[in-house]
């Protein structure tokens, strides 16, 4: 570790030095069409351990990661309007499903020859069958394709992938390992999160049936007070994330139906206006812990592998896409194109791998590997996607 930042590691020194990391990365990456999100991963990788060595206490900047993605998650539940997961519940629905099935069956093939156990397995195939709204939203504002026909089909995909974060999320904690199978403890365990799954399911079924809460507490007291507003909000997100934990389900589960709540108390408006830059700080913060915790030796080591699984995840997920959006009556260049939008990795996938090691299902090799790949397929999707464009144009 530098001996100045050693010194001066959890200070306004390390502070300034990663904020004007985040601008210099910001405006490169935006000259060759890169997300910020890729700029803070590289931050992160470049004040990790595996690079500079920048953070003086590596605990820290997880525990600042698990907070930033509660908060990413109460804003993606904040974002979602369940009445168009209503209207287009078809393409939605299945389209999200036979992502699921056919990336689980994908991993399946892979991983019987592996000796894989089943719940590896099933953890995996939900990694790589959710792509990243925050890449594909970006992309079809910049290509001015949010009305059209496949700019509507795709997001209703994401919309239904970000929804189906909730039971994949309560599914794996149910095949946690952390205490043996058969104890008393085990059965209380799942009890507890069974229960946990049902109360917020039920939150979310009954959020769709009303479509409006018109209940939310002191919503009218607070509608021009702009601090109180932050402080709400903030409380909702806890609230449920500090209710997830008691059932023994994933804190950033609670704070994304804390959000689809608020959401449907029409309360959205106000906060955004409030909290917006919260957002922006705490997802940053996320995504660089994220590259803090990726292993420069690791990803050298095993760029075979990488590579590999790399363009697998890539073809399956195109071709997974494009099937589904043709079969919703696109036209095969638009299929093809909107395979290629949705042929990433997302951010929800880190959420995944997080809950699986936590309760036992993925070893540090699986969890390093699968950070490293999700990294990847972020890093490259912008450049996939305009490859593709290119190739559609010239048929």
């Amino acid at each position: 570790m530098l001996p100045f930042i050693s010194q001066f590691g959890s200070s306004i020194s390390f502070i300034c030095i990663v904020v004007l990391l985040v601008v210099l990365a910001s405006f490169f990456l935006k000259k060759i069409n890169q997300p910020n999100l890729v700029a803070y991963i590289l931050i992160g990788i470049l004040v990790g351990p595996s690079s500079l060595d920048l953070i003086e206490n590596p605990e820290s900047i997880v525990f600042i990661g698990e907070l930033g993605i509660i908060l990413l998650f109460f804003f993606i539940g904040m974002e979602i309007d369940l009445s168009s997961f209503i209207r287009d519940w078809k393409l939605a629905l299945f389209g999200t499903l036979s992502q699921i099935l056919l990336s689980v069956l994908s991993v399946f093939l892979v991983g019987y020859f592996l000796d894989w156990s089943m719940a590896r397995i099933l953890v995996l195939g939900c990694v790589i069958a959710l792509s990243s709204s925050a890449v594909v939203f970006k992309l079809l504002e910049e290509r001015g394709l949010f009305s059209s026909k496949l700019g509507k089909n795709v997001s209703s995909i994401l919309l239904a992938q970000d929804i189906a974060i909730a039971p994949i999320l309560i599914f794996i904690s149910m095949m946690g390992t952390t205490v043996s199978a058969g104890s008393v403890s085990f059965v209380d365990s799942i009890y507890m999160k069974i229960l946990g799954g049902i109360i917020f399911v039920g939150l979310i079924t009954y959020v769709a049936i009303k479509k409006e809460i018109k209940q939310l507490p002191f919503k009218n007291t607070i509608k021009d007070d702009h601090e109180l507003q932050v402080f709400m909000a903030l409380f909702f997100c806890f609230s449920g994330a500090l209710l997830a934990n008691f059932f023994g389900i994933s804190e950033a589960l609670g704070a994304f139906v804390g959000g689809i709540v608020m959401h449907a108390g029409k309360a959205t408006a106000w906060i955004h206006q409030a909290i917006h830059s919260f957002r922006i700080l705490f997802v940053a913060i996320f995504f660089i812990s994220i590259g803090a915790q990726l292993n420069l030796s690791f990803l050298v080591a095993h760029w075979h592998s990488l590579a590999l699984m790399l363009i697998a995840v890539y073809i399956t997920n195109h071709m997974i896409n494009a099937l589904i959006l043709r079969a919703y009556s696109n036209d095969w260049k638009s299929a093809i194109v909107g395979g290629a939008l949705l042929g990433q990795i997302g951010e929800l996938s880190f959420l995944i791998c997080m809950t699986a090691i936590n309760v036992g299902i993925l070893t540090q090799f699986s969890y390093d590997f699968t950070i490293s790949l999700i990294s990847l397929t972020i890093f490259i999707s912008p450049i996939w996607i305009l490859i593709t464009e290119r190739l559609v144009a010239k048929t």
